[in-house]
């Protein structure tokens, strides 16, 4: 059986830089990279392009990861954008919520990593908090931690049932790195992982492709949490079940 063509969507360096090669230079997370080669399945980085659409790309690739990155603008789910808004990337929107679609409507499982998972939601109609700390009075957990990227800092409850609690259990600690979270939920999703302060932690699909979806990091936490790790297993094992 030929290995597994796992893509990446990339993002782009926001900032100025002297070297020539680094301009705008796409570009995917080094450990998300390293944990589907540990795992045997081939790493494919997607840069948007202007000659290619996002259907152009699905025949590349068997299963599809949207990973974190900037805030996505508001105007993808109807809405103004509030004053605490951070960095948005308008093409990397507009590509991402196209792979989501495509990738759905052609049978490829999908994993989303923080931006990602909200990137999922509002690709099949949701809704996302622009920012935790002013809109959701609830919130009252840091999801913006401070300690190291790699280190769990609070607890998520999985929905039994779900594959987040078949590859979990019933808890799990993880990090946290984001100030924006699903807020409605998009047709065809449900919710699998809560925090403590209610905060959507996890989704998953109910209908077509498989999709899971997290808020947090697992690629910087599973070289030191094995159970971080069974998140890409599994979403390999669902991959590689959708091309038998």
């Amino acid at each position: 059986m030929k290995k597994m063509r796992i893509a990446i969507t990339a993002d782009t360096l926001p900032q100025i830089s002297h070297v020539i090669n680094h301009k705008l230079a796409p570009f995917a997370p080094r450990q998300l990279v390293e944990v589907i080669d540990e795992l045997g399945a081939i790493p494919i980085i997607l840069a948007d392009v202007h000659n290619a659409t996002p259907e152009d790309f699905v025949d590349l690739f068997d299963g599809l990861i949207i990973p974190g990155g900037p805030d996505v603008d508001p105007r993808f789910f109807g809405q103004q954008p509030v004053r605490a808004l951070g960095r948005t990337n308008y093409k990397r929107d507009v590509f991402e919520l196209g792979m989501a679609k495509a990738a759905h409507a052609a049978g490829k499982p999908m994993l989303g990593i923080c931006r990602g998972c909200q990137v999922i939601n509002i690709a099949f109609g949701g809704t996302v908090w622009q920012d935790l700390t002013t809109q959701c009075s609830d919130s009252y957990i840091q999801h913006s931690q401070l300690a190291l990227g790699n280190y769990p800092v609070h607890e998520v409850r999985l929905t039994e049932g779900s594959s987040l609690f078949e590859t979990l259990g019933e808890t799990a600690q993880v990090n946290s790195r984001h100030h924006q979270a699903v807020k409605d939920l998009g047709k065809g999703l449900k919710v699998t992982a809560v925090a403590h302060d209610g905060v959507i932690e996890g989704i998953e699909g109910t209908e077509g492709a498989s999709i899971v979806a997290v808020q947090w990091h697992p690629e910087n936490m599973w070289p030191d949490h094995e159970e971080m790790k069974r998140i890409f297993s599994d979403f390999l094992a669902r991959v590689k079940e959708s091309v038998q």
